[in-house]
């Protein structure tokens, strides 16, 4: 004879792990951008900020680390998207949208190129603001969060990377 209970699946439940708020260890990273392309770098710093480079990794919780990018006016592009690149801006007003190129851009606020760049690769939902609160952006190599002990994050370029 057979084994009756070895057919009844249902009785052999499985648990999904699913991360909680209180549970989360969060670290501080620092990433320079000095001579680092923004699309790439960008992609990875999303990542961090929504957790998924942890196992513990769950779509609908903020499981991401603080991250400290430094040097941003010092950020590549590539190709001809100096020039080309359009950054627009919309005051609500009729006739009161405002456009500059990726060189304007990064000449006045450099930070705000970059803020840009993560925050398209992030969900468009309540999560996505929450997680943003997590980045913190300045132009030059100084920053205020020495106590934070981050850690230096070296990402790799798409040259390095081959």
């Amino acid at each position: 004879m057979y084994n009756h209970k070895a057919y009844r699946v249902w009785e052999y439940k499985m648990k999904t792990f699913y991360a909680k708020n209180e549970n989360i260890e969060r670290k501080w990273y620092v990433v320079d951008l000095k001579d680092k392309t923004l699309g790439h770098v960008s992609v990875e710093i999303a990542n961090i900020l929504r957790g998924r480079n942890k196992p513990t990794y769950t779509p609908g919780v903020d499981t991401g680390d603080f991250v400290i990018v430094i040097n941003a006016d010092k950020i590549r592009l590539s190709g001809n998207k100096w020039n080309d690149k359009k950054y627009y801006f919309h005051s609500k007003y009729v006739g009161h949208m405002k456009t500059f190129t990726a060189t304007e851009l990064v000449n006045r606020r450099p930070e705000l190129m970059v803020k840009k760049a993560i925050t398209g690769m992030l969900p468009k939902n309540k999560l996505s603001r929450k997680i943003l609160k997590k980045l913190k952006i300045y132009a030059s190599d100084v920053h205020p969060h020495a106590a934070q002990k981050p850690e230096v994050l070296e990402l790799k370029t798409k040259e390095e990377s081959k």
